[in-house]
């Protein structure tokens, strides 16, 4: 699992005081950067080396985040497939979760227009992360 603490900003609230359900998607992609380090160590936009593009994403929001309060955001594997990986996402505040979901990564070769099947040394990497 991976884990980062978030202080929401006031010009991420909504009319409500509510973080806007907007913010919750740059979050969670924020929150996925040590997977795409796993995947381009030197974390550059070089295309030649990046190796992961988004193909789903969903997100399922429980309760309301607050701006008065950090936010805990947790990021795991929950599915390593051939070519392309599921990374669930929660948002905690308080001790309680309040958002949650899943973004379908593709291991993608940019130059090739291609997916790639994922290395037996990613998968060893991913499965360190994987959830139940």
């Amino acid at each position: 699992m991976f884990y980062e603490i978030i202080k929401p900003r006031v010009g991420e609230t909504d009319a409500l005081g509510h973080i806007n359900n907007t913010v919750i998607p740059q979050w969670f992609e924020g929150a996925r950067n040590p997977i795409f380090r796993l995947f381009s160590p030197d974390f550059n936009l070089n295309l030649n080396q990046w190796g992961l593009t988004l193909a789903k994403s969903t997100i399922e929001f429980h309760l309301p985040l607050l701006f008065d309060y950090d936010v805990q955001i947790k990021t795991y594997i929950s599915r390593i497939g051939t070519s392309s990986l599921d990374i669930y996402q929660e948002a905690w505040q308080n001790g309680i979760k309040h958002v949650s979901g899943t973004a379908v990564m593709v291991h993608y070769d940019f130059i090739a227009r291609e997916s790639r099947p994922i290395s037996k040394d990613f998968i060893q990497k991913l499965h360190m992360h994987l959830i139940n």
